[in-house]
């Protein structure tokens, strides 16, 4: 079922809490109908995707099912995972389970790290996991299927050789997340599932479900978790409200800022990255979004008040559904354009 403009009452009913503390955006920058239509015509060309939802100032203003389940129901995020994880690791820091970005990751993996271990495991920090600078041959892309084939991932992912210095180059490697992943466990004593829905998912009101582990029975970290559009706009907002919903702190005090600084490079789109969040400019403003694998994705633009979701088929690219990451840039640019860009 296809809904395109939602009654205010819904985005009330979704995100209450959360207060604006950025600055009323002027009249002559809200979404227009036109716009919101164009962008949502626009959207539906792209054949793999399921769900785009636009809140504005924390209000749904666009909801749109194209071809997959209804935004209120958890779907598999793939990738965009590792901003969620971003998410649970700043909520660990303001919980005291964890001092800080600084701290050495094997203080916190404890026996997890391998014997033979390189010693410059040693001086991989938590922040160097989040911005992907662990400077570990990574698991992703040609060295994946082995990894996950693997007896036991987090020794896996800290036996692989160093390919740069720690906090060096980016190096996109979902097994730097599930070492963090590894580490939030280690470190609270309760699984990464249990820690999200205590940290994330009761403050924000969203739902998460259990998603895959690894042979030791560590929740996946950075990939295959599942959330819903709707749960991913309150995890948006969150963000976008500097890490509070209403007077309650979720995360600490310039987490948003720190999280929003760029600190590596992608190979693949030349955005920059900072811990869990891809920094770009669209008509000449700046974004923040995470990304999945086929066309996951949540963009918060903080200067139009502005959180978007997209949801698509997670599964391989086929014949007539090829993605690239612009092809969501451009639908966000849509919705960050005036009616006279626009040609009305």
């Amino acid at each position: 079922m296809s809904r395109a403009l939602l009654p205010l009452a819904l985005a009330g009913l979704l995100l209450a809490g959360l207060a604006v503390t950025t600055a009323p955006v002027h009249a002559a920058e809200r979404l227009s109908h036109s716009i919101l239509t164009r962008t949502s015509e626009a959207a539906k060309r792209i054949e793999r995707l399921h769900t785009l939802v636009v809140a504005e100032q924390g209000e749904i203003v666009l909801e749109q099912t194209y071809n997959g389940p209804p935004a209120t129901q958890p779907v598999n995020i793939k990738s965009l995972s590792k901003t969620v994880l971003a998410a649970l690791t700043g909520a660990a820091i303001a919980d005291g389970l964890i001092t800080g970005v600084d701290q050495p990751v094997v203080e916190l993996l404890g026996p997890l790290v391998p014997d033979d271990s390189d010693p410059r495991v040693e001086e991989i920090t938590v922040g160097h996991l989040l911005s992907l600078q662990a400077g570990l041959e990574p698991t992703s892309g040609r060295h994946y299927g082995g990894w996950v084939a693997s007896r036991n991932w987090v020794a896996n992912a800290l036996s692989r050789p160093f390919v740069d210095r720690p906090g060096g180059e980016m190096l996109y490697s979902t097994g730097s997340s599930h070492i963090l992943s590894a580490a939030l466990t280690q470190a609270s004593g309760e699984s990464t599932l249990a820690l999200a829905r205590r940290l994330l998912g009761e403050p924000l009101g969203i739902t998460l479900p259990a998603w895959p582990r690894d042979p030791q029975g560590i929740y996946f970290g950075g990939n295959d978790m599942a959330l819903s559009p709707h749960a991913l706009i309150a995890l948006g907002e969150l963000y976008r409200h500097d890490g509070k919903i209403g007077d309650t702190r979720v995360l600490p005090e310039g987490w948003v800022e720190a999280s929003w600084q760029p600190r590596g490079t992608s190979r693949w789109t030349g955005d920059r990255y900072g811990y869990g969040w891809f920094i770009t400019t669209l008509e000449d403003t700046p974004v923040y979004y995470g990304r999945g694998f086929g066309g996951q994705g949540l963009y918060v633009i903080p200067a139009r008040a502005l959180t978007v979701v997209f949801t698509a088929d997670p599964h391989p690219d086929t014949a007539g559904q090829r993605f690239s990451q612009e092809q969501l840039h451009r639908i966000v640019s849509l919705l960050l354009q005036t009616e006279t860009q626009n040609g009305t």
